[in-house]
């Protein structure tokens, strides 16, 4: 019996899935398999084509095992694509003039970019944004444009302008709808992204069309002239309005093709030719539509390589078009029912124009969740879209709320069934999920996580941490702890190097997860000075690990501003330094706010602004107060037996050395402190992380206090102390706490966890019980002698200083989204508040 032989034509991701499919099921064991691919390279992730303008190489983009190809016995022929199909003698000829026979033929040619037919599309500066050839090639023109215009504001569209703005043009998006991503999104969310892509410096274009692309003298570019008689000045224009499925030589072949393009198949995928198959966006499926999203073709490819194993599955007859992305920076999501089809259904909206976050669910009368829009804030996208045609369990308005507006509704993956599809793009359930360790071995099971990537932060809480490993997350097999030892012990002064030397074995080599970079961060920042490397943040890779607010070195507020803490050791102040916050805040415009731990807290600040801010106050003599850091934050105090009539010891003096001890010093979590001068315990040194309480034999000293919505007074570790005492007892509590306390673990909790609790902390920091104190000594000896202000460090270097700007391509631009509206003689964020509205109300305004 002969080997029967499989020709696919077309390697893109849905042809390489196909591969996959059939070598999971063993058909390349048993057929030859020929693969003849149009584009010079071998399949990529097209749905990352832009991450290329972001640093990733082509080769980083590809989908193709290195040893693919050999293990199962795969032909590939890549440049040469199928010109010819002869139905009769079942053989393809390519462009090459190779013809090669098949049993099976498996079209996969995907789709071509459609430009309009309007003069001008030819010249010389005109492109299309497809493959990683279009990409180079646009990257090259760039290189000679000021300014650049994208013809289509849908998804591909959007990710283009994204391109030509990171290549420093001037960029424009003309867009012939009404709104942006008008097949993706409604009106509401159209407004939101087009309010927050024109605060980026894009100018957009809507409900116009190209009329004709003009050129000068050479055939070059010039501009664009528009359908409502304006003209556009541009040096490059892109065309991405969309695509139609290379259905050419099946066409050519006989092949039955829809009437508006498309290879009609039926649930199987199969052609009107029983031999002949179609997969992906060249196909016109069961259901008379043509799928231009990855996650179709993959279940196509799938249910192909079923019938050519011998196996009845489902079938292909429709598919969930729901989608997560990233465009030039802001989440969009779609699922379900989002423009709200359906008969009778409601619309539940909550919308903040200023912050460019617009919800929207769609529901039915009973309840069921039909679909949704999110626009800027689509976190709740990998819980909400498995719901969809279900009652979810709290009222939908709670799930559009933001945390700050009442209750938001905490719905996690607990909230899902096991047989709820989380990645869609594989059609991988929560149970799937659930029975992997790590977020490799998803990977590699189930391949959930490595087609779109919108499921990634779902299947982040399936994975250990939440079924008992006591592994810190997916990527490493070791509490935050024992990776503390193991950076100490081996002198290990990377993330990249810890992955690969002690992470899970999945996951080494890899990026790693939002959970072990930052805690790994901290671990190596902590031990910065004695491992003999910068404990700057935002050096090298330690930039990449850290958490929102320490990219910044300030706290990001609800509007996209900042705020700013200057350190006030001990909450002592001059007239002089007063004075100074005082002309900061008045000369930027900030609000200004007393806190609870005796600063001053100034609000409003725009990213470029943080650095002249920073400035001024450094040459005032004030540093970083590090708000924004899992690290000591105040030092609190009463101003002691000074000032006091009842107070027993000089409590402002031993507040300001404990926190010039101890600024900078990075932990698992915030720190507070606290020192009162008596009994009446002024400064509420017992709701601290270590607080101390003056006696009239010198200091008792407390630990593990918490404020908070988790309330805890502290315990009494040591009595009567000196100071050297108290401050000896300090050091070694702080140092054991870093050294074994877990991630984002307060020293509240931490106390009540470690086994034997205060005593043995005790034992330990007081009584030396392990032989360690010498050594915790030594590592607080080596952060005090290492300290150096963050605030300061970053004004003085020009390079450190780059980061610090709304807009990378308009260094000098401030960020217009930023507004302020004034209240009781200050300013506070122009936010609009809660919208609610059902489609009733809405059509009766």
């Amino acid at each position: 019996m002969s080997t029967p032989t499989i020709v696919v034509v077309g390697h893109g991701m849905v042809g390489q899935r196909f591969l996959e499919a059939l070598a999971e099921r063993g058909v390349t064991a048993r057929a030859r398999v020929v693969v003849l691919a149009e584009e010079p390279r071998p399949a990529y992730d097209r749905v990352r084509l832009t991450s290329y303008f972001s640093g990733r190489t082509p080769d980083e983009l590809t989908l193709l095992e290195p040893d693919f190809l050999a293990r199962h016995g795969v032909e590939l022929r890549l440049g040469d694509p199928v010109e010819a199909i002869d139905r009769a003698a079942r053989t393809v000829t390519s462009r090459a003039g190779h013809t090669v026979g098949y049993d099976t033929l498996v079209l996969a040619t995907g789709s071509y970019p459609f430009v309009p037919p309007v003069p001008g599309r030819d010249a010389t500066g005109c492109f299309v944004y497809r493959t990683v050839e279009d990409l180079l090639a646009i990257e090259a023109y760039a290189k000679t444009a000021g300014t650049g215009a994208v013809v289509g504001g849908g998804l591909l569209g959007l990710e283009a302008a994204g391109a030509l703005k990171g290549l420093g043009l001037d960029t424009h998006i003309v867009e012939f709808a009404p709104r942006l991503m008008p097949v993706q999104i409604d009106e509401g969310g159209g407004a939101a992204l087009l309010r927050t892509i024109e605060s980026m410096g894009l100018t957009v274009h809507t409900g116009v069309g190209t009329h004709e692309v003009t050129t000068d003298a050479e055939g070059a570019v010039n501009g664009m002239a528009l359908s409502d008689g304006s003209v556009l000045a541009t040096d490059l224009v892109v065309f991405s309005a969309g695509i139609r499925p290379q259905d050419g030589p099946a066409r050519d072949a006989g092949l039955a093709v829809g009437e508006r393009g498309g290879i009609v198949v039926d649930e199987w995928c199969r052609t009107s030719d029983p031999a002949v198959f179609a997969i992906g966006e060249c196909a016109r499926t069961a259901d008379g539509r043509v799928y231009g999203l990855v996650a179709p073709g993959y279940e196509m490819a799938t249910t192909v390589a079923a019938v050519l194993a011998g196996e009845r599955g489902p079938g292909f007859t429709g598919a969930d078009q729901s989608a997560k992305l990233k465009l030039l920076g802001v989440d969009v999501a779609s699922f379900g029912d989002a423009h709200g089809a359906t008969p009778g259904c409601l619309d539940v909206v909550y919308a903040n124009s200023p912050a460019g976050v617009y919800k929207k669910l769609v529901v039915d009368p009973d309840g069921t969740l039909l679909g949704g829009v999110l626009v800027g804030d689509a976190d709740a996208y990998g819980t909400l879209r498995p719901l969809t045609g279900s009652v979810p369990p709290v009222p939908a308005e709670r799930l559009v709320l933001p945390a700050d507006a009442g209750a938001p509704a905490a719905l996690g993956p607990d909230a899902l069934p096991d047989d709820a599809v989380i990645c869609s793009c594989h059609n991988v359930s929560k149970g799937a999920i659930a029975a992997c360790a790590t977020l490799p071995e998803v990977r590699a099971r189930t391949k959930a996580g490595t087609g779109c990537g919108s499921c990634v932060k779902v299947i982040g809480h399936l994975l250990p941490t939440a079924r008992g490993d006591q592994g810190l997350c997916g990527c490493f097999p070791y509490t935050r702890a024992e990776l503390y030892e193991i950076v100490r012990t081996l002198r290990v002064t990377s993330y990249a190097t810890l992955l690969d030397s002690h992470g899970r074995e999945p996951a080494r080599g890899g990026d790693g997860c939002e959970i072990c970079k930052p805690a790994v961060a901290s671990v190596i920042a902590s031990l910065a000075p004695a491992l003999g490397v910068s404990g700057y943040v935002l050096d090298g890779e330690q930039a990449a690990l850290q958490d929102t607010n320490d990219h910044f070195l300030a706290n990001i507020q609800r509007n996209g501003s900042y705020s700013i803490v200057p350190r006030v050791p001990g909450g002592e102040i001059t007239p002089e330094k007063l004075i100074v916050i005082g002309e900061v805040a008045r000369d930027f415009g900030l609000y200004t706010k007393i806190t609870g731990g005796q600063r001053i807290d100034l609000f409003g600040a725009r990213v470029d602004q943080l650095p002249l801010i920073w400035t001024r106050l450094v040459d005032a003599g004030f540093e970083s107060g590090h708000a924004y850091g899992k690290s000591l934050r105040t030092v609190k105090s009463c101003v002691g037996r000074t000032w006091c009539r009842y107070g027993v010891q000089d409590s402002v003096r031993m507040a300001i050395d404990l926190e010039l001890r101890y600024r900078g010093l990075r932990a698992p979590h915030k720190l507070k402190s606290a020192v009162s001068g008596c009994a009446r315990e002024c400064a509420e040194a017992r709701g601290k992380d270590f607080g101390v309480i003056a006696t009239a034999n010198g200091w008792n000293l407390y630990v593990g206090g918490n404020g908070g919505a988790d309330p805890r007074h502290a315990d009494l570790l040591a009595r009567d102390l000196s100071d050297a005492e108290l401050v000896r007892l300090i050091d070694r509590f702080l140092m054991f706490y870093i050294r074994t306390a877990e991630r984002l673990e307060r020293t509240a909790a931490w106390l009540e966890r470690i086994e034997g609790g205060l005593d043995h902390v005790r034992d330990v920091v007081v009584h030396d019980s392990l032989g360690l104190c010498a050594e915790l000594e030594r590592l607080m000896a080596a952060h005090v002698a290492g300290y150096r202000d963050e605030w300061a460090e970053t004004i003085n270097d020009p390079e450190r200083l780059s980061r610090f700007v709304s807009f990378v391509n308009a260094p000098d631009a401030p960020d217009p989204s930023v507004r302020f509206v004034p209240e009781r003689d200050q300013v506070k964020p122009d936010l609009t508040f809660l919208t609610l509205t059902t489609r009733e109300e809405a059509n009766a305004g």
